[in-house]
């Protein structure tokens, strides 16, 4: 990626900075916030030790982006990079965006007809599900749930309800109730992969199911920020008509198997009851005579 010249539009670039332990600050991340015109940031302190950490001035091209006055600083990053400059932002830690002020700067800038880019690298919520040992086919993030109210009671049941492995942020003062909530939506038995402090000194990421996390929580005082990463919710089962299981019947019975063997064939088949399908063998035998 090149930035433009004074005069030309610039770039909008998105760097992902470590999400604790340092070492993991790319190269081209460096590099990036080295060459950068301005540098936006969540926490202008933060990201001032990163950068000396990383051996990059920063000086007057840091400009504080965060949640308070992200819709009045969009339009200054929006000007800067019209006029030419790159405008390197990055946030607290991970990937700028992402539970994280980043998304309204990046569509202003596509609106305005402006260039963005990207610097990928360490991700919270991709960390813990790789690590979570549950599946990472098909995935949904959610972020941080409401803390109260028919929002959280609705978030809530579209989690159970989910598919989808869910990942999800929380913080340690809040984990406990979101964990007991979670378990009373989905059950008790849903697995869940509990991450905390990834990449940190006390990194910890335990596994279990939902109601072994509440025990969990409540022996052990959740310490530092979480990831929580749940189980998808089983398939739901689907409605088989008599009719279809008393044709696959007939079908075996003609083979010559027995009551009982048809019956077993055919509910693993159809993966329903066993107890519901011998029944209905024994029906079917007794009308063929």
């Amino acid at each position: 990626m090149t930035g433009g010249s004074r005069g030309d539009h610039g770039e909008l670039v998105l760097v992902a900075t470590p999400i604790g332990n340092l070492g993991d600050l790319a190269p081209r991340a460096v590099e990036t916030l080295r060459s950068a015109d301005l540098i936006a940031a969540e926490d202008t302190r933060r990201t001032r030790a990163l950068l000396s950490h990383a051996g990059v001035p920063g000086g007057r091209r840091l400009l504080a982006l965060h949640a308070a006055n992200e819709r009045r600083r969009v339009r200054e990053v929006v000007e800067a990079v019209r006029g030419g400059a790159r405008v390197a932002y990055v946030t607290d830690a991970g990937m700028p965006g992402i539970s994280d002020p980043g998304e309204r700067l990046v569509r202003a800038c596509l609106d305005a007809g402006l260039a963005v880019g990207v610097v990928p690298g360490p991700s919270a919520a991709l960390a813990a599900l790789v690590v979570s040992g549950l599946p990472t086919q098909r995935f949904a993030f959610e972020g941080f749930l409401p803390r109260k109210g028919p929002g959280r009671s609705e978030r809530l049941a579209a989690v159970a309800a989910e598919q989808r492995t869910v990942v999800l942020f929380e913080s340690p003062h809040r984990l406990a109730a979101t964990v007991a909530d979670l378990a009373g939506a989905c059950g008790p038995g849903r697995a869940v992969a509990l991450a905390r402090e990834l990449t940190k000194l006390h990194e910890e990421v335990w596994r279990g199911t939902l109601g072994e996390a509440v025990e969990h929580v409540v022996e052990r005082e959740p310490r530092g920020e979480y990831v929580v990463v749940l189980a998808p919710a089983p398939a739901p089962e689907v409605a088989v008509d008599d009719d279809v299981v008393e044709a696959l019947l007939r079908a075996r019975f003609r083979g010559g198997a027995s009551a009982r063997d048809a019956a077993a064939a055919v509910a693993a088949e159809l993966g329903v009851p066993r107890r519901r399908v011998y029944d209905l063998a024994v029906r079917v035998r007794r009308e063929e005579g």
